[in-house]
């Protein structure tokens, strides 16, 4: 796993450690890449579409920015479709009414992105590169000025979507999660009226609420996504204070488990007999194709390979700790530990964690 490059503490460097958290060597290179991708393609297409000449440039000013949120930051909230297409395009809608109500070009500036930010958040669409195309709209002379009311949709929406498809595209194949979906508020599994179980204890959404309230500032990340992290940021805690731990010191090594071609009647008496809640169910290799329980085997199915669900695995080398997230969401009951061939070499339930920490925490004289 790569981590972030840190800061040196020499203050000669400081003005190049890098200011974004999360920014590894990797993604910057896949964001000069996107970059030239993005812009040159949008180029080319618009120049396809419409043609070449002083009559309407291939690509406006504003995508070079774009471009920088798309491809370096895709998470934030300002790097999204309708930001960058909404943004931009409503915001040189505002510098063309800007130039046109107001002759004194240095007022007209001014009130143009004035303008255009407020309508960018009322319109849920706040781009920044959305200033520099209502910049463009009020100065840009005869070309703008030929184009009139149609300059915020032609060129600066029409790059905006070529930008942005090819964005999404590009993702897609670098495997990034584009456009950003923010973290799902948890739920009760349950369907009860109580509070989720990792909500009772530690902070909630409203306590991330008053944070923010109290530190009167406006953050450029999603409020579920700063949820997410410093829900991590808690976990990860916990892991270095508890990392001597592994799965191999916990988990069961006399896992029952069963064929993929057994009969469902099979895994019911392995369940009961054994009192347990989670079986492993293993192919004709001995690897291990998934897991059944009592909830699989009342579908109906003429063998076990037929009821399966999705095994939650670890290595037997990962912290113990790491598995809080997966035993405690209110679906899992046992995470299936395996070698590098999936093959079962290990389980851990919920009992075995909770035994783990009860253990961490000090005993009375």
């Amino acid at each position: 796993m790569s981590h972030p490059q840190k800061p040196k503490s020499d203050g000669r460097f400081r003005m190049f450690a890098p200011i974004l958290a999360g920014a590894t060597l990797r993604e910057r290179l896949i964001a000069c890449v996107g970059a030239l991708i993005g812009i040159g393609l949008t180029g080319l297409i618009s120049g396809y579409l419409f043609g070449q000449g002083p009559h309407l440039p291939l690509i406006v000013a504003p995508m070079g920015a774009s471009a920088v949120l798309l491809f370096a930051v895709p998470a934030s909230p300002l790097a999204q479709p309708w930001s960058i297409i909404g943004g931009n395009t409503i915001s040189a809608l505002m510098g063309i009414i800007a130039a046109y109500l107001i002759h004194d070009p240095i007022i007209a500036i001014g009130v143009g992105v004035s303008l255009a930010i407020g309508a960018m958040s009322f319109a849920r669409c706040l781009h920044p590169p959305g200033g520099a195309a209502a910049l463009t709209a009020v100065l840009g002379g005869p070309v703008v000025a030929g184009w009139g009311l149609l300059f915020p949709f032609v060129p600066v929406g029409l790059n905006s979507c070529i930008l942005v498809g090819l964005g999404l595209l590009f993702h897609k194949l670098a495997r990034r999660n584009y456009p950003h979906v923010a973290a799902k508020a948890v739920v009760n599994t349950h369907l009860t009226a109580d509070v989720p179980p990792s909500l009772r204890v530690g902070f909630r959404d409203e306590d991330v609420d008053a944070a923010l309230v109290t530190l009167d500032e406006t953050f450029d990340i999603d409020r579920g996504d700063l949820s997410r992290l410093l829900q991590q940021v808690a976990l990860q805690a916990t892991i270095r204070a508890h990392g001597d731990i592994s799965c191999a010191d916990i988990m069961s090594r006399d896992v029952i488990s069963i064929d993929e071609h057994a009969d469902p009647t099979d895994a019911r008496e392995l369940l009961l007999k054994h009192n347990i809640r989670t079986l492993p169910v293993r192919d004709e290799h001995d690897r291990l194709v998934g897991t059944i329980g009592l909830r699989e085997l009342s579908r109906s199915g003429g063998r076990v390979g037929e009821l399966l669900s999705k095994a939650a695995t670890a290595s037997a080398i990962d912290p113990a700790f790491s598995l809080l997230p997966v035993l405690t969401d209110g679906r899992s009951h046992a995470v299936i530990i395996v070698d590098e061939d999936r093959r079962i070499v290990g389980l851990i339930s919920q009992t075995d964690l909770l035994s783990a920490v009860a253990r961490t925490f000090p005993t009375s004289g």
